[in-house]
């Protein structure tokens, strides 16, 4: 064990598992919401990320379900309808809208929110990787800065001038951003997307791809070239008519543009053309039937889209027809709507195999323009999100990342508590970071998943067999129906040819209703809810063991109403003792007045060889600095995490107080 302390600061490194206890040093407003308020009491106003609303579920079905057949084949090789394997990072990633950054991830590279990388640390534990997106609305207007704020953040908000729909602000950014991605990089096994600004094509501004090259090096997966197109004629981005051909030609102009740029050594990992399918004359068919996928493949990493299953607009910002969460928390708890959203890609996923190239849902949730109160947050809508990325899985979609966007939408993975409350209080995970986590478990690291959709009869009970190593390894089984009488409870009897086990072990997922936001677990564990999660599971890890009736050839596992289970048919499976994560980072120190260290500005400032005022030695980011710079980085990156809690390197907060 190595072990360097200073006051408070301690951090030591063994080699099962990282535990850091670091000093927060303060905390500067995540939100504009000013209000005072006592411990212990809600924001006021209630901030959307936040929503405490609990909706009626709906009436349990007429006649009740009780019972769910399944019968399938041991050998992947005889099973029709398998999906493509899964190789890379537990299917769900998650895309950070640009301007909420620093209420999410970080405040900058020596300022990493340890939440953030506890539950990272949580999904690397069982996929071995995570995939982050960074961009959203915001990446087409974010503009490059050299200037130093003085709030030490990477990232300001400033009025872009757009009237599109969500007025959304630009984003003035720093380099730091991209050490700060690179620092989270070096301690948790997270893969970055990059979106590049399109809204001036004439002058492309591609610092974002230039530094994310330099600094990231292999952590940076590819650049989004242009985000939702099909919607720039309608915000007001482009004159109109702006048809697919258009932003084809704007692609060529990029590609142009790149290959005599010196500074994106890199000229063929772009995603694209990442439409969100809202406009009748940009459907993914029409894109494709303009040549796009011949003309660009050897240029794109993967093909993407964007898409939610429906939107709020009108309560945000008064667009379009009002949503009514309680007539419509219904559509989030059947796998019919699951199966028509994403049966919609078929024909896409399909052409995207024969190039060769991933099919990626590159942005999604439960409903754009923020989600839905009631809804984003409960545990029905997780259960939903679970089945979406399911049956993505099984259409041949690689990944899908989960939108994040900041304490004003309510359907965050996870988020930071309100200035006013950061204190006493934790923070918030979403019921959808479970789903995310789950599914994590579910395709495990072998990179060899793959799945299929069981064709369960009644849409409340959607059932999926996992594949690894070309062996029947997993169910998943759904129950949907909220009855607290215990008349949905569903029997799931499993079959297998060849024979079942005699015994298999069960992972849970459950909650009191699907309306609950709170007291959800999984497999007996729990972040905990609204103002209590620092990013580690709680409680004991409980797994249920179920024997079955060899003779008969049956595996007899109960869902209650309503309920998730992961059944392992391996009960030696390594990952049935996966729980909270080993490697973890805990903060021990207070902020403000109650802070007990102090680290001299300058030591800090020339700490871990990425600061401001050291990073003048490192080399500019042109044509032969690169690779000076960039082996710097990585000479200095493993000594950083041995000594940074001595002169105060990353990770210098949780964004709370203790």
């Amino acid at each position: 064990m190595l072990i360097f302390a200073l006051s408070s600061v301690l951090l030591s490194i063994t080699t099962r598992a990282v535990e850091a206890q670091v000093t927060v040093y303060g905390q500067t407003p995540l939100a504009h919401q000013s209000t005072s308020v006592a411990a212990g009491e809600a924001p006021l106003p209630t901030l959307a990320a936040y929503d405490g609303l609990v909706l009626t579920p709906p009436t349990p079905p007429t006649p009740p379900v009780t019972a769910l057949a399944l019968e399938v084949a041991r050998d992947a090789a005889t099973v029709p309808g398998l999906s493509i394997p899964h190789t890379r990072a537990g299917f769900f990633g998650f895309s950070v809208e640009m301007s909420v950054i620093t209420q999410t991830i970080g405040k900058n590279s020596s300022h990493l929110f340890v939440p953030f990388l506890n539950l990272m640390s949580n999904l690397q534990e069982r996929s071995g990787s995570i995939l982050i997106r960074l961009g959203g609305n915001t990446q087409e207007y974010a503009k490059f800065t050299t200037e130093v704020f003085e709030d030490g953040r990477i990232t300001h908000k400033e009025d872009s001038g757009t009237t599109q729909t969500t007025e959304t602000p630009a984003v003035l950014y720093t380099m730091d951003l991209f050490y700060m991605a690179a620092n989270i990089s070096s301690l948790v096994n997270v893969d970055w997307f990059l979106g590049l600004p399109f809204n001036d094509t004439s002058t492309f501004h591609l610092e974002i791809g230039e530094l994310g090259q330099a600094i990231l090096g292999d952590h940076l997966v590819a650049l989004q070239a242009g985000n939702e197109p099909d919607l720039y004629g309608p915000h007001n981005k482009r004159p109109v008519p702006y048809l697919p051909v258009d932003y084809s030609a704007e692609l060529d102009r990029l590609f142009d543009v790149v290959d005599t740029n010196d500074r994106l050594p890199i000229k063929n990992k772009f995603v694209a053309p990442s439409i969100s399918a809202s406009q009748p004359e940009w459907t993914p068919e029409l894109v494709w039937e303009t040549g796009f996928i011949d003309a660009f493949k050897d240029r794109l990493y993967a093909l993407t889209v964007e898409r939610y299953p429906d939107n709020n607009c009108f309560a945000t910002f008064g667009v379009g027809r009002y949503y009514d969460p309680q007539e419509n928390f219904h559509t989030f708890l059947t796998h019919q709507t699951v199966v028509e959203f994403v049966g919609y890609y078929g024909e896409s996923t399909r052409l995207a195999q024969e190039a060769g190239l991933p099919f990626i849902m590159f942005e999604t949730n439960t409903g754009s323009c923020g989600g839905f109160p009631g809804i984003s947050q409960s545990y029905g809508a997780s259960l939903w999100i679970l089945d979406y990325g399911f049956q993505m899985a099984n259409y041949n979609f690689s990944n899908a990342l989960l939108h994040i966007g900041g304490q004003n939408v309510y359907y965050n993975p996870w988020i930071s508590p309100p200035t006013n409350q950061s204190n006493f209080n934790e923070w918030t995970v979403g019921s959808v970071f479970y789903s995310a986590m789950i599914i994590a478990e579910a395709f495990g690291k072998s990179g060899t998943a793959r799945v299929v959709d069981l064709q369960s009869p009644s849409p409340f009970t959607p059932s999926y067999a996992i594949y690894e190593q070309g062996t029947l390894s997993k169910f998943a089984l759904f129950n949907y129906i909220d009855d607290p009488s215990g008349a949905n409870n569903v029997n799931a009897s499993i079959t297998v040819t060849g024979g079942v086990p005699a015994t298999v072990r069960v992972k849970y997922y459950r909650a009191e209703s699907v309306s609950s936001k709170t007291d959800l677990t999984w497999a007996g564990q729990t972040f905990g809810n609204n103002f209590e999660a620092d990013g580690r599971l709680k409680g004991d890890l409980s797994i249920e063991t179920i024997t079955c009736d060899t003779t008969a050839n049956v595996c007899n596992i109960p869902l209650r109403a309503p309920s998730f289970a992961l059944v392992f048919m391996d009960s030696s499976s390594e990952s049935l003792s996966v729980g909270q994560a080993t490697a973890t980072f805990a903060t021990t120190a207070h902020t403000r007045a109650r802070n007990t260290a102090t680290i001299d500005p300058a030591v800090l400032a020339t700490s871990n060889g990425h600061s401001g005022l050291d990073r003048q030695h490192m080399g500019s980011t042109s044509h032969g600095s690169v690779s000076a710079a960039s082996r710097q980085y990585e000479l200095v990156s493993v000594f950083m995490v041995l000594v940074s809690a001595v002169v105060g390197g990353f990770i210098v907060g949780s964004g709370l107080t203790r």
